[in-house]
């Protein structure tokens, strides 16, 4: 490589990469930076800057580790709709660039940019938040730290995490080492303009790359089209169109909102339940890796471009009926922006209800009504990420059954080989174009896996399904040897994956497993061959559901899938096709579809389960969790749970973890997790004993039990109350506003929440609590631990031990649920 320019970087969301344009597509009025990579041995490179097919300007690059030159800017990204330092955007005056914009190698997020924090609403709109602006990419441009390790990658300690953060950080540093820029003359609206890169190198001989085009957009009131559809609440006159020399790109419009309302939903989101009036807050639904810390930066593996809005006299909702970005900002009115294809034309609906569920069972007929799973759904689930021994698991399920601690499912996450996510490690087989059948493999006594099939059969003796972890990625690093060569070469001559805009494969730009291969799951086909070399595991072997990981690696506008559509329209369904080719997969082998994904989008609601994604164990990240759980609820997620009192750094302490399990017993899914920790002791399991051993506290088992015979006797409960969710009824865990939307006092306590129309959860969220303040809703309400009766309509103060979190229910129901809490 003598030098690399890629216009639109690696695709990241929320990054720049060194060898970009920024902004990718710049507004009238705004100068851009030119960037590339270059190698050692580069001295010196120019740009020829050709407007409207003129003679050439040459500008002159600079290392972008060096100090900027006067009239350059070190980096700050600008897009469209926000103006460049020292430029006035045309129609955007008062619009500001996010102060903590990336200038640094790799694109890391810096945490003034998270979730468009710190972007300012000028005169004609939102400021945008990433058109063009993107991090990392194939070849090891240092894009892993915009995925999620804004912050740092070091733990609790400081200490460095020794893999895959550390890897990017290098990655990173190489990155910034060779990158140069420029920033260009402003640019206008209707004119054209081109450039190539011309290096000079060490030696005396030079290069010269291709030419790449660039124009500037404008906003204006016309150019395209909105689709509208329900009770139109558009305010007239707000509606902008952005557009470039080749036609639309973004529409702008503000839809009313009365003062009294509160707006809910957006997908999973993990920083506010009611997000309006949250000032200078701005969402967008793009799915993203954010690895921990999803509230604090405002990213979300879920989102959803649906808004719910309660408190006025009627509920309503609005459905952006895309599966391209949009943005939001909610204020005293919903300003909203949102990519648009070719033909200028967007879909908006509104839906109107006397109550929420009204207006979720609408959005629910756009996009996919859910599925009801097998009540074992609602028992405990058992994982850690280290367990990765036929031995290993046995034995942490032996403890379970010394504890007395019920099980109902255990999720099995570092089975397989590593390469093929197909096969048990260890196994030996001979490789095939073939999907395999379990005789094909042989299991040695003295391996990891000696008798996978035996193993399944036990744990089915003793009522505990298993699921096995997947991720959809053709891994390539190291080289593939034996079957997952044969796996990539079937993908890449098959043309069965997502393929970059000049039809080569496309390779993975994120941090996790980089130029990893990924099938085109958007077509039926591809879907087939992929399951059907898992099928054995299910048809054979026995397992039960698959834990569906990842989703999130698609990264680019102008990828390209099977089903016509592009990166910027397709991206966002990539994890929608996935957990349902899995889906299928359980269905055709007579099992229930149960799928546990952590990223998805509209449309995800018919498939599986989910979970809230990677978290640190502390308070903040409990408290963030809850709110994911009520805000995708409210999008009609029902299968939902977290890894309780979350899976990274180091061990919880008793109380956290026992408020997180006590919160978590009345939550859809129950489970604990703990990540990957290169098997250094201590371990870092978040197994009861293990945090039990870990922090000396000897209330840790018993209390854990407690809650989780609890739980095993609520479990018809919930099955009932899922039934009536998926059939069109209210979510199974939702924020009070859902039921009491009336009742301005709810939205003080968002964090308490709805299990089914009976039972009213407080968690207790923060340390050091013996008793808690709780709201009551109208009606009569029972404590359960105690059976005292208490009127609504009112704050209360009740008693918050470890092994009683505040839950109450609903009098009339209290006869036939009493049994569950008798001690």
């Amino acid at each position: 490589m003598s030098m690399r320019h890629r216009p639109f970087g690696s695709g990241h969301p929320y990054a720049t990469t060194e060898d970009q344009r920024v902004p990718a597509r710049p507004l009238d009025g705004e100068a851009v930076e030119l960037r590339v990579r270059a190698s050692a041995g580069v001295e010196a490179v120019v740009c020829e800057w050709v407007v409207d097919g003129g003679a050439p300007l040459e500008l002159s690059l600079h290392p972008r580790n060096a100090e900027p030159q006067a009239g350059q800017d070190a980096g700050t990204q600008a897009e469209p709709g926000a103006s460049a330092p020292g430029t006035a955007g045309a129609g955007a005056p008062d619009m500001a660039v996010g102060a903590g914009a990336p200038d640094t190698a790799g694109g890391a997020s810096a945490p003034s940019m998270a979730g468009g924090a710190h972007r300012a609403i000028g005169a004609d709109g939102l400021a945008a938040d990433g058109l063009g602006a993107e991090g990392g990419g194939a070849g090891g441009a240092g894009g892993a730290l915009g995925a999620g390790a804004v912050g740092g990658a070091g733990g609790a300690d400081g200490a460095v995490d020794g893999g895959h953060l550390a890897a990017a950080q290098a990655r990173a540093a190489r990155a910034a080492a060779g990158s140069w820029a420029v920033r260009t003359p402003v640019l206008e609206a209707g004119r054209r303009y081109s450039y190539r890169f011309r290096s000079t190198l060490a030696g005396g001989g030079s290069r010269t790359s291709r030419w790449f085009e660039v124009s500037a957009a404008s906003w204006s009131d016309d150019g395209g089209k909105l689709d509208v559809r329900g009770a139109d609440r558009i305010v007239p006159g707000s509606v902008r169109w952005l557009a470039d020399a080749d036609g639309v790109l973004r529409v702008r419009f503000e839809v009313a909102l009365a003062p009294e309302e509160h707006v809910v939903g957006f997908g999973e989101r993990f920083d506010a339940v009611d997000q309006r009036g949250r000032d200078g807050a701005r969402l967008d639904a793009v799915v993203f890796e954010q690895y921990k810390a999803q509230g604090r930066h405002g990213r979300t593996y879920l989102p959803m471009p649906f808004a719910l809005v309660v408190g006025g006299e009627v509920s309503w909702g609005l459905h952006v009926a895309t599966s391209r970005r949009t943005w939001y900002d909610v204020g005293d009115r919903l300003l909203v922006e949102a990519e648009v294809g070719r033909d200028g034309t967007l879909g908006v609906r509104f839906h109107d209800g006397l109550e929420p569920a009204d207006v979720l069972r609408g959005f629910l007929d756009d996009v996919g009504r859910p599925a009801e799973l097998p009540s074992w759904v609602f028992r405990l689930w058992a994982s850690g990420n280290e367990w990765n021994t036929q031995e290993r698991v046995m034995a942490e399920m032996d403890r379970h059954r010394e504890h007395g601690i019920p099980v109902g499912a255990l999720v099995i996450e570092a089975w397989s080989d590593e390469t093929t996510f197909t096969a048990f490690r260890g196994a030996a087989y001979e490789a095939s174009e073939e999907p395999h059948r379990l005789a094909d493999y042989t299991f040695p006594a003295d391996g990891p896996w000696p008798d996978p099939k035996g193993m399944v059969d036990e744990l089915h003796e003793r009522d505990i399904k298993v699921l096995l972890w997947q991720i959809p990625l053709q891994k390539m690093r190291p080289h593939p040897r034996h079957q997952a060569a044969v796996d990539a070469r079937q993908l890449v001559e098959h043309g069965y994956g997502v393929r970059e805009a000049d039809g080569r494969p496309y390779r993975n730009r994120g941090w996790w497993f980089p130029l990893a291969l990924m099938p085109d799951l958007s077509s039926q086909e591809v879907r087939d061959w992929w399951t059907a070399k898992r099928r054995y595991l299910v048809e054979e072997v026995g397992i039960d559901g698959f834990k569906t990981d990842g989703g999130e690696h698609a990264w680019g506008h102008d990828l390209r899938y099977a089903d016509g559509r592009d990166g910027a329209e397709g991206n966002n369904l990539f994890p929608v096709h996935y957990a349902r080719a899995f889906g299928d997969l359980l269905r055709a082998c007579g099992k229930a579809p149960v799928t546990f994904s952590r990223a998805g989008f509209a449309g995800s609601q018919p498939h599986g389960a989910f979970w809230a994604g990677d978290e640190d164990s502390t308070w903040e990240a409990f408290r963030s969790s809850v709110r994911a759980g009520i805000t995708a609820s409210a999008c009609g997620i029902v299968y939902w749970g977290w890894d309780l009192a979350g899976f990274s750094g180091e061990v919880p302490d008793a109380e956290l973890y026992l408020r997180a399990a006590g919160a978590a017993a009345f939550m859809p899914i129950m489970q604990y997790h703990s990540e990957f920790n290169h098997h250094r002791t201590p371990i870092r399991d978040r197994t009861p004993w293990n945090v039990a051993d870990r922090t000396g506290d000897e209330r840790v088992i018993p209390v854990f039990r407690r809650l989780v015979e609890v739980r095993e006797r609520l479990v018809p409960y919930l099955a009932e109350q899922a039934r009536q969710a998926v059939g069109g009824g209210a979510p199974l865990m939702r924020g009070l506003f859902f039921d009491h939307p009336h009742d301005p006092d709810v939205w003080r306590y968002p964090l308490q929440y709805k299990l089914g129309d009976t039972l009213l959860v407080a968690p207790v969220t923060e340390p050091d609590v013996s008793e808690i303040s709780v709201y009551l809703p109208e009606g009569e309400w029972i404590d359960v631990w105690t059976g005292r009766a208490l009127s609504g309509g009112r704050e209360v103060r009740l008693p918050a031990p470890l092994d009683r979190p505040p839950v109450l229910c609903a009098a009339e129901h209290w006869s036939r649920l009493s049994p569950v809490f008798a001690a």
